[in-house]
């Protein structure tokens, strides 16, 4: 089974990763477009959610609450924060795009610890990664610093003509604080969109090793091994990552055979 999620072209679902169709235990991702008026319902019965306003204005209405108006970006490449909403296991939200909106919608299991909350730009961090050209910028959308069960999300922005994720860097031993294990997908977006972007999946036995060319919207699957972005000359990347695993902490461990990258100078 490849790694490579192709988008669709066409209709409400773009993509969408269940641990059913990935063959692993947590990590769920969908990215859906909505048409102004266009509603979108999600309810999952044994796994915490978090909705994502990746671009356009909705109207978010869930365990009788009502979110008016959220979601202020035309674009994810604009440098500006998402709304997002945590969403806990057996509650049901419905999302109405006010104008044209792509929603990106993560899950993973939980038990309903944690009550429903909306999470506002302004209380995501965010960061500048690397140097050079390897410089890629971040925004925590749903760190381990706030309250999830299993979730964590966040979302790059990485210039033409860098890497990301790299040097390239694995979270599939259960070996904390060294190493944790995580199951990730990459949502990818791509300026101009019809751009392409290159990501490689390997382990250090080459069990898994898979280059592929990721197009806009498209997902790549990580279930385990090194997973660096290399992105063309003249367009520039966004992603959305989805992690989760047996304990929601993220250290991850860097390919000894490209660690030495971090210490050149620029």
């Amino acid at each position: 089974m490849s790694l490579l999620v192709k988008a669709q072209r066409e209709g409400s679902t773009i993509a969408r990763v269940t641990p059913e169709s990935a063959g692993w235990r947590y990590v769920g991702f969908a990215a859906h477009r909505l048409s102004e008026g266009e509603a979108l319902d999600v309810h999952e019965a044994a796994r915490e959610v978090c909705i994502v306003v990746l671009t356009g204005t909705v109207t978010i209405e869930a365990d009788g609450q009502r979110f008016s108006s959220i979601g202020t970006r035309a674009s994810v490449f604009e440098d500006a924060s998402p709304y997002a909403l945590y969403l806990p296991p057996g509650k049901r939200a419905t999302v109405r795009a006010e104008r044209s909106a792509e929603i990106g919608v993560a899950s993973a299991p939980g038990t309903g610890r944690y009550p429903m909350r909306l999470i506002e730009p302004s209380q995501m961090k965010r960061s500048v990664r690397g140097k050079g050209l390897n410089t890629r910028y971040v925004c925590d959308i749903l760190p381990q610093t706030e309250p999830a069960e299993s979730l964590l999300v966040v979302e790059v922005r990485t210039p033409g003509g860098h890497a990301s994720s790299y040097p390239p860097h694995k979270h599939d031993a259960d070996n904390i604080p060294l190493e944790s294990s995580l199951e990730e997908t990459y949502y990818h977006r791509l300026d101009p969109p019809q751009g392409f972007a290159f990501q490689r999946v390997y382990t250090d036995s080459r069990d898994i090793d898979e280059s592929m060319a990721v197009e806009n919207h498209d997902v790549v699957m990580v279930p385990r091994g090194y997973h660096p972005v290399v992105v063309p000359y003249g367009y520039d990347s966004y992603y959305l990552n989805v992690m989760a695993g047996p304990q929601r902490v993220w250290h991850f461990k860097n390919d000894p055979a490209h660690e030495w990258i971090m210490t050149r100078d620029v």
